[in-house]
């Protein structure tokens, strides 16, 4: 047996040989990124690009799949290409070291785009540039502040509720113009403890559901195609 005799179980041969021919490119290897990353990897996608410009850091071990004492101050990108690799070498993965926003251009034109970026012009930006590009794509909405996963939903940006950053996501969408598309988001109620630096508390739980959501939206539009 192979390494995916289970997954072609359920998506068969062809569902197994879309995905070693599909390029996803995940914006964002954190919290909600690297759970996303690693469901891709055990997958079978064969080509997979990575964006992200932070180094992985100590208060990230509590949330983030390539966070460890033995990866403190590494390049998350560079980190996680180093995990895929070790789930299956014959996976091509491209780390890009870099901060996606509006001034970003690049080369790659991927099947699939999943958005785990924080930031919200960020989320814009990389919404634009998969619109133009006529790229389908999936955005996570804010995994923090919140502790129950059965909350967790997928729908159009515009049915969603509850979520602050999917409210802002809404505004920012409508005054760029830009048309409806796909989010993962929570209808829990955000927890109302924020510090001062503007931090937000977050569990894995909740994080790591939110990048399997993403991932599953992906690996299954990939492999029914």
């Amino acid at each position: 047996m192979d390494r995916l005799h289970r997954t072609r179980m359920l998506l068969g041969d062809c569902g197994i040989a879309r995905l070693k021919d599909a390029t996803v490119m995940v914006v964002g290897c954190g919290a909600v990124g690297s759970f996303a990353i690693e469901a891709l990897a055990r997958s079978g996608i064969g080509h997979i690009i990575l964006i992200d410009n932070d180094i992985v850091e100590e208060s990230n071990i509590n949330r983030q799949l390539f966070a460890l004492d033995s990866t403190l101050g590494r390049p998350k990108v560079e980190v996680a290409a180093a995990r895929i690799h070790d789930i299956n070498p014959e996976i091509c993965v491209e780390p890009l070291q870099l901060f996606f926003d509006k001034d970003t251009h690049l080369a790659s034109r991927p099947d699939f785009i999943i958005d785990a970026i924080d930031t919200a012009p960020s989320k814009i930006a990389l919404a634009q540039w998969a619109i133009s590009h006529g790229i389908p794509f999936i955005s996570s909405m804010g995994a923090a502040r919140k502790k129950d996963i059965t909350h967790i939903r997928v729908a159009r940006l515009s049915k969603t509720t509850v979520c602050p950053l999917a409210a802002r996501m809404r505004r920012m969408a409508r005054d760029a113009g830009l048309p409806d598309y796909d989010v993962v988001y929570s209808t829990e109620p955000a927890a109302s403890n924020v510090a001062a630096n503007r931090t937000f508390g977050s569990v894995v739980t909740v994080t790591g559901a939110f990048g399997l959501m993403l991932a599953n939206v992906a690996i299954m539009r990939l492999s029914d195609s």
